[in-house]
């Protein structure tokens, strides 16, 4: 049987993201000489004159299969053509709790050998965001209170979850955290609004 054309997409371009994240992380941490470096930079540039062939507008936005199915495949943290976002899968539990698992390399480096604040605040926005938003209901962020209790390490498996903690109107109030083995790392709350429709 057949895949669907969500489906066939992601097997085109999953793999196309992937290999640009592997060559931002080689980008970083490569001793290569000159020469090589060189050579490298001619070669992807090339690439990306050969991709710029055929481009969307400024952004993904939201795209639709012809069945209707939503891609959000740009978004930074959970977008699949997106190699800057890990990308996250964020699940949904039957309890209302969401999580993701993942791991972070040199990419998003703060701290020499561990995660940078900025980017663990991204990731908790959206996992925190992830408990407020409904199908045709989406939430924006009104305001997201980070804690941060120790390092966040690079290149170690990490947790993050999140859970209302009550709904007022059209206000979710959600906290959540990122943990590692050895426990949380980061904690955040947030205020999760979902905008009138005019």
């Amino acid at each position: 049987m057949a895949g669907s054309e969500l489906d066939d997409l992601r097997d085109v371009y999953e793999p196309l993201a992937q290999a640009v994240r592997r060559l931002v992380d080689v980008t970083i941490r490569t001793t290569a000489d000159a020469a090589t470096v060189e050579a490298v930079r001619n070669r992807i540039d090339s690439a990306s004159d050969e991709l710029s062939a055929s481009l969307l507008g400024d952004s993904f936005g939201v795209q639709h299969t012809r069945d209707g199915e939503a891609m959000v495949w740009g978004n930074v943290v959970i977008g699949v053509r997106n190699p800057a976002a890990p990308p996250l899968v964020v699940h949904h539990d039957t309890d209302g709790r969401v999580w993701a698992e993942f791991t972070l390399g040199a990419a998003f480096e703060g701290p020499p050998g561990h995660v940078h604040g900025g980017a663990c605040a991204m990731l908790l926005d959206h996992v925190l965001g992830a408990t407020a938003h409904k199908p045709g209901k989406p939430a924006v962020t009104g305001t997201l209170t980070m804690r941060y209790r120790r390092g966040t390490r690079l290149r170690h498996p990490l947790r993050a979850e999140a859970w209302v903690e009550r709904i007022e109107g059209v206000k979710t109030f959600a906290v959540g955290h990122i943990a590692d083995a050895d426990g949380v790392t980061v904690e955040a709350d947030g205020v999760f609004i979902h905008p009138r429709v005019p």
